[in-house]
């Protein structure tokens, strides 16, 4: 098993991914990057203009949100798709789950029994100053909301593995037309990215429509956006049929033409992004802002969601296929912890802007002390826990 945060391990034939003990740079330090926009995100979430919960706020981090919003847990789910079919050939059905269980299930587990209560008593002292943490986690698992905050990732990956073992039992072949269509994108990205869309957006469109951008399933601590859940199981399936095989002749070859078209995608990405703004605009100020908005809006807004989703994802990989595959970088003095600073920097992020609440300084200073510290700190905190003896095969 592999995850888009945790250590890539291996994969198999000589024709599919890179050997067991070849890294690739490219795929690493997009990970890496990754990892840093999460906590970028969660940094800067309560000093938005439109949705604020500090008393400061800069409508530049709402251009931030936008952007970070629309992509990058459906890119997580992509790179973590990359090793999937190929660590299934390697390492047989059983030993495939067994691992999955272990990067997966049991830091599931773990961190919505610890980790998430911790982050979200913060937020519970604002309202209630005099709740105890021994009543607000009592609470938190008898009664509910039991929140997942970012973990919900793990699970629903978990999921997506689970159905990944199924099918290629039943099928090994099943994603070959993928694979055929990255070879194809060697030369021609164009192809594929269209592809990719004209799927994702067929599969996210009908459920935004119907269950609308902020309806959740939630049981426990296990929860997903109802309406994303095709969204990021096709970025999976489509990163497994590129890995499936033929990883250094594909689509995402250090060589290919994605690497040498990198800033013309970022033109493509602009359109729908800007097209989102527009949107919101209408909605603002134009529709009043309604609980309900109309079929058209949302079937518009997914449209341009789902193609900058995809335009910015190969955006950054093209730009770290091109660049990030060689040299030095500070990237590469994170990979080995970036799923643990993924898995443990919620309660220092939230506890960081409780913190920073009563302060009257800029949104921008406080945003920019959240992010920093909470990288710093989130990174120490991994490699302490990596010290811990048997940690290392977790995170």
């Amino acid at each position: 098993m592999v995850t888009s945060i945790s250590q890539t391990t291996a994969s198999t034939q000589a024709q599919a991914t890179p050997k067991a003990k070849t890294r690739n740079a490219a795929i690493d330090r997009t990970r890496t990057f990754l990892t840093l926009v999460v906590l970028l995100h969660h940094a800067v979430i309560p000093y938005t203009h439109f949705g604020h919960t500090d008393p400061k706020s800069w409508i530049g981090f709402d251009m931030i949100v936008l952007a970070t919003d629309s992509f990058f847990m459906a890119m997580f789910f992509f790179l973590s798709g990359l090793f999937a079919w190929s660590g299934l050939a390697h390492k047989g059905p059983v030993s495939y789950l067994r691992d999955c269980l272990l990067r997966l299930g049991l830091p599931f587990v773990i961190c919505a029994f610890t980790v998430i209560p911790l982050a979200y008593y913060a937020i519970a002292l604002r309202h209630t100053p005099d709740v105890s943490f021994a009543a607000f986690w009592w609470k938190t698992i008898t009664v509910g909301p039991w929140e997942s905050g970012p973990i919900w990732f793990l699970w629903v990956l978990l999921a997506f593995d689970l159905i990944a073992i199924l099918l290629q039992l039943m099928s090994p072949a099943l994603l070959d037309p993928i694979n055929r269509l990255s070879l194809r994108g060697y030369e021609q990205p164009a192809i594929f990215i269209a592809v990719m869309f004209g799927i994702t957006a067929t599969l996210y469109i009908p459920g935004r429509v119907y269950w609308g951008p902020g309806s959740w399933f939630e049981f426990g601590p296990f929860s997903v956006q109802h309406g994303r859940v095709l969204l990021y199981a096709t970025y999976f399936f489509f990163g497994a049929g590129i890995g499936a095989a033929n990883f250094d002749s594909g689509l995402l070859s250090a060589d290919g033409r994605l690497s040498k078209s990198s800033w013309g995608w970022i033109a493509v990405a602009l359109v729908p992004y800007c097209l989102m703004w527009v949107l919101i605009y209408i909605k603002h100020e134009i529709l009043g802002n309604p609980v309900r908005l109309p079929d058209w809006y949302e079937a518009s807004y997914g449209l341009f969601f789902a193609a900058f989703s995809v335009a910015i994802m190969f955006v950054i990989l093209a730009f770290f296929l091109r660049f990030g595959r060689s040299g030095w970088s500070l990237l590469d003095f994170m990979r080995h912890d970036a799923y643990g600073m993924f898995l443990v920097h919620y309660p220092i992020v939230l506890w960081l802007q409780y913190w920073l609440f009563d302060f009257d300084i800029p949104a921008i200073a406080k945003a920019l002390t959240a992010f920093v510290l909470t990288v710093l700190l989130s990174w120490a905190a991994t490699g302490a826990l990596r010290k811990i003896p048997g940690a290392g095969h977790v995170l």
